[in-house]
């Protein structure tokens, strides 16, 4: 059993920066693929950004974010970042962390954090 604890989100303006953190519980952490999901309200829960595990540290994002989010992770702390910029009142949305094999399998979810942008 993996868990997930997030930290970070809260309020910004348009334009500004937000940073995500997310902590797994596991020895077998480098495993797994790390992933950011968001929901924003009446909409589908998305993948915006994950980095794949195995020390292969791939990187893939949402069009939507590309150039303004960057994830990394930190295998000596069982971290996993998401760096946000640019924010945009569109990704104003509760975020989570996944964990899983793969990027099209997910196992292990975090409990959310809001992300507020206001424009």
């Amino acid at each position: 059993q993996v868990q997930l604890a997030e930290s970070g989100g809260g309020t910004a303006q348009t334009g500004g920066s937000l940073s995500l953190s997310c902590k797994a519980s596991t020895r077998t952490w480098k495993i797994y693929t790390m992933a950011w999901f968001r929901q924003a309200p009446g909409k589908e829960r998305e993948v915006v950004a994950y980095v794949q595990g195995w020390d292969t540290y791939t990187t893939t994002y949402a069009d939507s974010v590309k150039g303004r989010f960057f994830i990394s992770r930190d295998n000596a702390k069982n971290t996993v970042l998401l760096e946000m910029n640019k924010l945009k009142p569109e990704d104003t949305a509760v975020y989570y962390c996944a964990a899983g094999p793969a990027s099209s399998k997910y196992e292990y979810w975090g409990q959310g954090t809001q992300v507020a942008v206001s424009s």
